[in-house]
């Protein structure tokens, strides 16, 4: 098995011991508190992960939140704190910013003893998550996880879905196919734009993502035979199974949490990659970290 395979089929266990942190309260106090006006960064698949948590948050009562690539940030906005997201703990475009800034911040990685320790006011080490993978998978659901179960949810049904998402086969018509666009509603949002990021990343294959709403309003024009429109949780738009399913394309939507259903996604990107000869713990052109010299 690659390193890949390992690190998805980790899930369930790690999203448990995180469910468990957010209980603590050593954890519970360093996380951003209710009122808080937040802002949420990273890159790359922490700044996903960042715009679910976001939505999650203010749904659950606890106060405004943004989330910024880290290079967007607007330094001049009134923040109470900034929460950075970096699995390696050393990107540019993250460092960059908590130099820059004097809001405080709290970061989570995976690296403890790596710079945004240090530049950060706080900092939470998901050590036990960290990943030999390029490819981020268990690190960024945990972390989710995390950010979830802190805000009060529970993560039981998650963690079975995610079993289940571990045990069923991969359907040949998501093997064989030539296109996927991921759709979300409200936070999964951000986990269809990570799904998107996955397959491109480990299989290098076309995916886009969009709102589900939004996906009527243009991008529906690429749904056809060997494509495939997969709904990441969320209310599904009325009408449009139907519509996609008249284009000659393949209708996805299951009940289950949209984290474990991101499971099947990266099961599916490392099947791909493995048929096509590619290794998926190695992508084209990417390292851990993207660390920027000028």
């Amino acid at each position: 098995m690659s390193h890949t395979e390992t690190e998805i089929a980790s899930q369930p266990e790690t999203w448990r011991t995180a469910a468990t942190l957010a209980e603590a309260e050593e954890f519970a106090r360093q996380l951003p508190r209710p009122g808080e006006r937040l802002a949420v960064v990273g890159c790359g698949t922490s700044w996903f992960i960042a715009q679910a948590y976001a939505v999650l948050r203010e749904r659950a009562g606890h106060g405004e939140t943004d989330a910024f690539a880290a290079s967007e940030l607007p330094l001049d906005r009134p923040y109470d704190r900034i929460l950075a997201l970096t699995r390696s703990g050393t990107t540019t475009e993250v460092l960059d910013l908590l130099r820059a800034t004097r809001i405080p911040s709290v970061a989570i990685t995976a690296t403890p003893g790596t710079p945004v320790v240090k530049l950060a006011g706080r900092a939470i080490s998901l050590d036990f998550a960290d990943e030999t993978s390029v490819v981020q998978t268990r690190y960024a659901t945990t972390q989710l996880a995390l950010l979830r179960a802190h805000l009060g949810e529970d993560l039981s049904q998650a963690i079975a879905d995610a079993e289940e998402a571990l045990a069923e086969p991969l359907p040949a018509e998501l093997l064989d196919a030539a296109q996927f666009t991921f759709l979300g509603r409200g936070w999964t949002c951000g986990i269809a734009a990570e799904a998107a990021l996955k397959m491109r990343e480990a299989c290098r294959a076309w995916t886009e993502s969009y709102p589900a709403m939004e996906y009527r309003h243009g991008p529906i024009s690429i749904a056809g035979p060997g494509r495939v429109t997969w709904m990441l949780g969320g209310e599904v738009p009325d009408g449009l199974p139907g519509e996609v399913e008249r284009t000659g394309g393949h209708w996805r939507a299951t009940t289950k949490d949209a984290l474990a259903e991101l499971i099947t996604v990266q099961r599916l990107a490392v099947a791909r990659a493995q048929a096509a000869g590619l290794d998926p713990d190695q992508p084209l052109h990417l390292t851990r970290s993207v660390i920027l010299t000028e």
